[in-house]
């Protein structure tokens, strides 16, 4: 029985990837490239570094990475004066049943580590999870399965003992290969025939999630 479950952060947990459609739109005008907020369907699930080549293949000598990313830095400090972090959907309600039947859970985003501990913090989310990898904590990002055995070897559980929940292409393959019983949750991208054969079943959001997880726990005891 699967005893872990193993959470991606951005559009999954919090609704920050149509944030970074603006956000990069903003930056990209400002920087003289146009509205570049496209750019996050090219880049989704990947980490800093593999995210930065995709930009300098995008744009070539047009791309100055620290121009880009002050101007990105700038919006999300606007925004977050006046706004909360968007948290999906049902993840307060999923997280607390996970703790109550006695889950371990993590988080394998392939965003910087100190990022996912502000985001945590902020939404007073930390102490739910025994672990927490950021895509600068291994050295390949997904799709590459890296990150997902990190956490599993963190939660000191097999992969195929942990629910994997994505919403990504490259995340789901990621956690697919690493051997997880991978969910998707559909956020920007919808899923392909690859996928679909490779996920253990996709739905609709983390309440859905959390009536899956009840049944299946529930038929295993």
């Amino acid at each position: 029985m699967a005893c872990a479950v193993i959470f991606d952060m951005d559009g999954l947990m919090f609704d920050t990837e149509r944030l970074f459609f603006q956000a990069w739109d903003y930056a990209g005008e400002k920087a003289g490239l146009g509205k570049t907020g496209y750019m996050v369907m090219k880049t989704l699930g990947t980490n800093r570094e593999t995210g930065r080549e995709i930009w300098r293949r995008e744009f070539g000598p047009r791309y100055h990475q620290e121009e880009i990313e002050g101007y990105t830095r700038e919006f999300f400090e606007q925004y977050y004066r006046e706004h909360p972090l968007p948290v999906k959907k049902g993840l307060y309600h999923l997280l607390s049943y996970l703790k109550e039947q006695g889950f371990r859970m993590a988080i394998a985003s392939s965003t910087p580590r100190d990022q996912i501990m502000e985001h945590l913090a902020e939404t007073e989310l930390t102490d739910y999870f025994m672990a927490v990898v950021g895509g600068d904590c291994v050295e390949r990002s997904k799709p590459k399965p890296d990150i997902y055995l990190r956490a599993a070897e963190l939660l000191g559980i097999p992969p195929a003992e942990c629910y994997a929940l994505e919403d990504s292409r490259n995340g789901l393959l990621a956690a697919s290969s690493a051997g997880c019983k991978t969910i998707m949750v559909p956020d920007l991208w919808q899923p392909d025939e690859e996928i679909k054969r490779c996920v253990l079943t996709i739905l609709p959001d983390l309440d859905a999630v959390k009536e899956y997880l009840e049944q299946h726990h529930r038929n295993s005891d």
